[in-house]
């Protein structure tokens, strides 16, 4: 995604809007490959991939799919070791959708133990003695305790989000209110994967990322106070139901309760839009510890991406602009000193005109503005 798509030197759950994603390739890889003024001095950036390259490579899943592989293939191709597994109970996932001092939402029939009526609105507020239900006209009707809870087997309208699956839970977060859609981890499913891939894609490949999407969620479990994933990059993208396709519902359905587990636990799935041709081990983009499911595997399905390789181009004037910050004097020239086990960089050199200076390879990424730090070559001509 995160989302787990997120490029961020920290780890976050993976993710980045494949459909976006498709639509950027159409407008920025020409100008990618653009060349400079006839005989001027140009710095070429060679590489590829879009993403931080860890675990599954969604278009090399697009691919894999396409060569008529199964989903359990698919997985088991990006992380190495796992196993597939149902779970024996049903399991919710708590999506902070929102901020707010007044959430309004309808649907639900219960809130707080008391019966309610789905077609009216109803509102929370914050007391001395924690949350507390409100009626429309703002009277309050029920004290909830620390957290205001609805029945969250069927679905709800949140004022100014849409309609989602599952119920509503809201509860302190700092001085306002977490407005939390509490949903059964099959249909949160629905949410992600209408967000996350292009419903026309292989439905072997749409059930291993429903597979990729109930693990993140459930391995987010515990690592934020009073929720469990954020609905969009910073975990993975969710939407309401007015975003569903049919058949990625198809493949949450198809693939039912299913997650990834390694050693007894659910798997952190990571995933990114494109590998380049190689994914990349955890350690090597992130600085800590490595994660045996999450090591660097060939992918060379990723080859139907649209970033598998890429070019970019910058002036002398531009590229100093942009490593200002780290280059000492005038950049000369730039030395790949470290690479991952994919020729992603791990620590380069910069050699300036007044000395040598390094800088890691997410430093580097961030400050050209590259897709990915899968990068081949960086020379002047």
């Amino acid at each position: 995604m995160p989302s787990r798509m997120d490029n961020s030197s920290n780890p976050p759950h993976p993710v980045r809007l494949l459909l976006a994603l498709l639509l950027a390739a159409a407008f920025l890889l020409p100008s990618l490959a653009s060349p400079g003024q006839a005989g001027a001095v140009t710095w070429n950036v060679k590489g590829g991939g879009f993403g931080h390259g860890i675990g599954m490579s969604a278009y090399g899943a697009y691919g894999m799919g396409l060569d008529g592989y199964k989903y359990g293939r698919i997985l088991r191709q990006y992380y190495r070791g796992i196993q597939i597994r149902k779970l024996g109970k049903q399991r919710n996932i708590k999506v902070l959708l929102d901020v707010d001092s007044t959430p309004w939402f309808s649907g639900a029939s219960r809130a707080c133990g008391r019966k309610i009526l789905p077609r009216l609105r109803y509102s929370a507020g914050l007391g001395p003695k924690g949350i507390f239900l409100k009626g429309a006209g703002g009277k309050p009707l029920k004290k909830c305790g620390r957290v205001l809870r609805t029945n969250a087997n069927k679905s709800v309208v949140f004022q100014g989000l849409g309609r989602y699956r599952g119920g509503v839970e809201i509860k302190r977060g700092g001085g306002s209110l977490y407005v939390i859609n509490n949903v059964p981890v099959n249909l949160y499913c629905r949410g992600v994967l209408s967000k996350e891939l292009i419903p026309s894609w292989p439905l072997e490949t749409l059930k291993a990322f429903a597979l990729a999407a109930r693990s993140i969620g459930l391995s987010s479990k515990g690592t934020h106070d009073g929720f469990d994933v954020y609905p969009d990059t910073r975990s993975q993208v969710y939407g309401p139901i007015s975003s569903e396709y049919p058949q990625t519902n198809r493949a949450c359905a198809k693939t039912a309760s299913q997650v990834l587990m390694y050693g007894g636990k659910v798997a952190v799935a990571l995933f990114s839009a494109s590998s380049g041709g190689h994914t990349e081990s955890v350690q090597n983009v992130w600085y800590g510890d490595p994660v045996p499911y999450l090591r660097g595997v060939p992918d060379p399905w990723d080859k139907v991406s649209p970033y598998h390789r890429w070019t970019y181009r910058f002036t002398p004037a531009r590229m100093n602009s942009l490593l200002g910050s780290y280059v000492s004097g005038r950049l000369k020239a730039v030395k790949i000193t470290k690479y991952g086990v994919s020729k992603r960089v791990i620590w380069a050199r910069l050699y300036g005109t007044r000395g040598v200076t390094k800088i890691r390879g997410d430093s580097l990424q961030y400050a050209l503005g590259l897709p990915d730090r899968l990068i081949f070559s960086i020379f002047k001509r």
